[in-house]
């Protein structure tokens, strides 16, 4: 069985970096923080780089739509999908924000990318109808702008020891709790964030239509994020959904690549018919 440093890297790594007077600031709402970051200043390089028609400085004004989306989806898509207190939240929602547990401040847990994935859309449907901007256009830049900024959010998922992975033995696995187990966060980093981006990157040059790249990000990231599952542990109040072996994330990623596939046929269809 491996016995070195970083098999038992969580029984000396603290999750919390700081201190702010008496709140304490976790590693993971810093990856958060520079996740955002990145994919705000990847965007501005893209309007560059590709010559793309839309003010840099419009671009801070739509990240500010989209963050609120996305946090708020995220929270309110775990809670819906993931929750097992969903109807004490329905019946309670000002807890739905609520930092405090007994009144001890342990900030807002549990958030859900495909939650955020809706928080995100309806943030850009809002600006694109208030500002008279083209939705495929946004949609496009935010597609190579997200998949690297989302390695942080994966790394800060592994610094804060959750959604860890699956009983392991191989060399490079983790402890947690005792138990060996895969770092699933990190298979996630490369294959959702470095992969999905790659596949994106090298397709812009063969786009058909406006809004495509986004299409293919969201069927990339279903697929590789179906793969990644395969070595993350379930959701403990879930469990698996099917055969003792699909998870609740593997099922909506999934769903996710179809919905996407088919949109994809259907645009491409309908700019062909343009043409």
């Amino acid at each position: 069985m491996p016995n070195n440093s970083w098999n038992h890297i969580y029984e000396s790594f603290n999750p919390i970096a700081f201190h702010f007077f008496s709140f304490p600031v976790h590693w993971y709402g810093m990856m958060y923080v520079l996740a955002l970051v990145t994919a705000l200043y990847i965007g501005k390089k893209f309007i560059k780089k590709d010559a793309l028609d839309f003010d840099t400085k419009k671009l801070d004004v739509y990240f500010i739509y989209v963050e609120v989306g996305v946090i708020l989806g995220a929270r309110l898509g775990y809670i819906l999908f993931y929750d097992p207190q969903t109807l004490y939240y329905l019946a309670n929602p000002w807890q739905i924000f609520n930092p405090f547990h007994n009144g001890e401040f342990v900030g807002i847990r549990g958030m859900s990318y495909h939650g955020a994935v809706i928080g995100f859309l309806l943030g850009t449907y809002i600006y694109t109808k208030k500002y008279k901007e083209s939705f495929g256009k946004i949609m496009d830049l935010t597609a190579v702008s997200i998949p690297l900024a989302f390695v942080f959010g994966r790394i800060g998922n592994f610094l804060n020891q959750e959604l860890v992975g699956r009983v392991t033995d191989v060399s490079w696995g983790i402890y947690v709790n005792g138990v060996l187990r895969h770092p699933s966060q990190l298979y996630e980093a490369f294959l959702e964030g470095i992969a999905v981006f790659v596949v994106v990157y090298f397709y812009r040059s063969y786009k058909k239509f406006s809004g495509e790249l986004i299409l293919i990000y969201a069927f990339s990231y279903g697929i590789f994020r179906a793969i990644a599952e395969i070595w993350r542990a379930p959701d403990v109040q879930i469990g698996y959904v099917c055969c003792e072996v699909v998870t609740q994330g593997q099922v909506m990623s999934l769903g996710m690549s179809l919905v996407a596939l088919i949109s994809w046929i259907y645009f491409y269809k309908k700019s062909k018919d343009i043409i």
